[in-house]
């Protein structure tokens, strides 16, 4: 649990905001009351945001192969909200 709440804070800084520390990015986009193509492009963005972080995270923690693939889906899934 902290080294999920230490990830998400650092993924946070990292992405410039995108999400603040546990929201999801489906969360974010409620709490801004978005509707429509600006919550999809909010969303897509975000979602952006999210792969970039777990890409760089899998890349820190010298992850190859499928447990990078892993890792990736399962953090990036954690951050959208779909996981």
């Amino acid at each position: 649990m902290k080294k999920t709440l230490a990830l998400a804070i650092l993924t946070a800084c990292f992405a410039g905001g995108a999400f603040a520390q546990d929201m999801t990015c489906e969360a974010s986009a409620a709490d801004k009351k978005l509707a429509g193509a600006a919550k999809t492009s909010h969303i897509k963005k975000c979602t952006a945001d999210a792969q970039a972080a777990c890409e760089a995270s899998a890349k820190d923690k010298k992850l190859a192969g499928a447990a990078a693939t892993s890792h990736v889906k399962k953090c990036t899934g954690d951050k959208v909200g779909k996981g």
